[in-house]
């Protein structure tokens, strides 16, 4: 069995002992109704209605769309929006930075809702079950908003620009000293997301090895290397895991799935007419190395210091923007730990 449902007599997200013994069996975990649809994610959905307001006034008034769809739905506007424009623009929704190019107007949305959503009772309670009670918000964290394929942008290599997440783990994707760091993964999703709509799938067990090579600049399709491939981004070569043992883990709104650093896992492309909208956190232990030490994170939860505690949106949106005000002065530094060399990236 790899799907256990809350416990109606859990103490709000608290895990049961199954729920620990399966998370710590296979390396995740999908626990349903966890995260209370009307007062954490409608609000985000509302918030993201502003942001998406703005960036089509911006393209409007840049001339890069010739209508602002206010009429549409959040879903079929931002569809309408990235076709006609060309270009992908979740960097205005992510409340994260790039992992280069940063300047001093690159965008990024640190709102309260996205916040309140971080801080999650039933959330931090879940966490706190696998993590202990000192619990750390790893600056590690994205919104993903995928719309369907068939309208999607591509680039000049004829590849969606922002599809199907390429096999990875999350440990492969932040700096060697998260390796000594007890990095836990929550991905939930803001609507329903089904195979169709391009939800995760994992590969059980697989958090029982090592932190796979990851090959920059992998062709998903071809299997091949193609430098200056952005779109393939980091990808496992499907030759170092048992890839055919991968299952898809569809999700309605309010579930929430948890992985190791090491579970190997993808997200399949969106083939629906649809957006996939979803959260990709971390927490960790305080004190641990986060992967990417430059953004800041912050206390979400300690009984030892309840004074370190981050209950102020405004403060953690100004340690963002702190942080890239910062960043776009300096020499920026690479997250990237792999150089395409092993042989298994051949």
């Amino acid at each position: 069995m790899y799907n256990i449902e809350k416990s109606k007599d859990n103490l709000m997200g608290r895990l049961t002992k199954d729920q620990l013994n399966h998370f710590s069996e296979f390396g995740f975990l999908k626990v349903e109704n966890l995260i209370d649809p009307e007062k954490i994610i409608d609000p985000i959905i509302e918030e993201y209605h502003t942001v998406l307001g703005n960036l089509a006034d911006e393209l409007y008034a840049e001339g890069k769309i010739s209508s602002k769809y206010e009429d549409l739905e959040f879903g079929e506007r931002v569809t309408k929006i990235y076709a006609e424009s060309g270009e992908v623009y979740n960097q205005y929704f992510d409340f994260s930075l790039p992992q280069s190019g940063i300047k001093d107007d690159t965008p990024f949305w640190a709102g309260p809702a996205v916040f309140n959503a971080l801080r999650c009772e039933s959330l931090l309670d879940a966490v706190e079950s696998i993590i202990g009670d000192e619990i750390f918000s790893n600056p590690i964290q994205h919104v993903r908003i995928k719309v369907p394929e068939a309208e999607a942008p591509r680039d000049e290599n004829g590849m969606v620009k922002f599809g199907a997440t390429p096999w990875h783990q999350d440990a492969g994707v932040a700096t060697e000293e998260v390796d000594n760091t007890n990095m836990l993964t929550v991905w939930f999703p803001l609507m329903d997301a089904s195979e169709e709509n391009g939800c995760l799938q994992v590969v059980p067990g697989s958090h029982e090895g090592k932190v796979l090579t990851h090959c920059p600049g992998f062709n998903p399709k071809t299997g091949k290397l193609v430098q200056g491939l952005a779109a393939g981004g980091l990808q496992i070569p499907t030759t170092l895991f048992q890839s055919e043992d991968a299952m898809p883990i569809p999700m309605k709104k309010g579930d929430a799935l948890f992985l190791t650093k090491k579970t190997v896992h993808s997200a399949l492309p969106n083939i629906s007419d649809k957006i996939r909208w979803s959260f990709d956190l971390r927490y960790q232990p305080i004190g641990e190395p986060t992967g990417r030490d430059i953004f800041p994170g912050f206390v979400a939860r300690s009984k030892k210091h309840p004074e370190d505690i981050l209950f102020d949106p405004t403060i953690w949106h100004d340690l963002w923007e702190n942080a890239r005000n910062k960043l776009a002065k300096e020499e920026q530094f690479s997250f990237n730990r792999w150089d395409g060399e092993d042989p298994a990236c051949a």
